[in-house]
């Protein structure tokens, strides 16, 4: 049956890809990558030879209609992205949007994604929580802050190695230096790390080395103290 499929890749350790993601790749008639380069490895380790079209953001607008119109052809599609999920923080969404628009049916497989194990592994609250991807980097980074601050829920972040200091700087400076939160990097490589404090303790311990990997941030929300409840005591009569 023709139909879009987004299948979740590994987001490090190769081992972690479903038994159906890989039939499915194997069964589609064509495969499309955020980079070929990076997908291509992957394909190749699980010996899947299939058609592989290159679909990132700088392409995703112009490339979608001829995407759509190979399904309505008949055609069954994969989407891929260079680690976890598509159209998390990926190139997806567009695409998707424009299957939907057309009646084309939407599979996506559940997988791997960062940020579910950074939130379990922080030991914050995960009951509630937003995700909110990439900060702005420049315009407009301070205002989603601001607007940020109030938030009672857990957050989630994703943020690249060369920037993590200066963003959790940041954060200390707009949610205080003892807000606590937890950085995980390396998630299911060999040299996984989840460091987890107060901003301040992560400012220090993140300034003191090299920092590699992808980067997801994990930050309380804002605690709102209960209001303390009084009781009057009646005089008996």
């Amino acid at each position: 049956m023709s139909k879009l499929y987004l299948i979740p890749t590994p987001i490090g350790n190769l081992e972690d890809i479903t038994l159906r993601a890989l039939r499915i790749l194997k069964e589609v008639d064509l495969i499309l990558a955020e980079d070929t380069r990076t997908s291509g490895f992957l394909l190749k380790h699980y010996q899947i030879s299939k058609p592989l079209h290159s679909h990132h953001k700088f392409n995703e607008h112009k490339s979608s209609q001829q995407i759509v119109d190979r399904i309505l052809a008949g055609q069954s599609i994969a989407l891929i992205s260079d680690a976890g999920t598509p159209a998390i923080s990926d190139p997806g969404y567009f695409l998707v949007k424009h299957c939907i628009e057309n009646d084309i049916e939407v599979e996506c497989l559940p997988g791997a994604t960062a940020f579910v194990p950074a939130l379990v592994n922080s030991g914050l609250p995960n009951e509630r929580f937003c995700f909110e991807g990439f900060l702005p980097q420049k315009k407009g980074r301070q205002n989603k802050l601001k607007e940020l601050s109030e938030e009672q829920r857990t957050m989630i972040f994703y943020e690249s190695p060369h920037r993590l200091v200066k963003t959790l700087t940041q954060f200390a400076e707009v949610f205080g230096e003892e807000r606590k939160a937890s950085v995980s990097r390396e998630i299911t490589k060999l040299h996984e790390e989840n460091a987890r404090g107060t901003l301040t303790e992560l400012v220090a311990h993140f300034s003191a080395k090299t920092v590699k990997g992808e980067i997801v941030i994990v930050l309380s929300g804002k605690v709102i103290e209960k209001k303390k409840k009084e009781y009057i005591k009646k005089d008996r009569l």
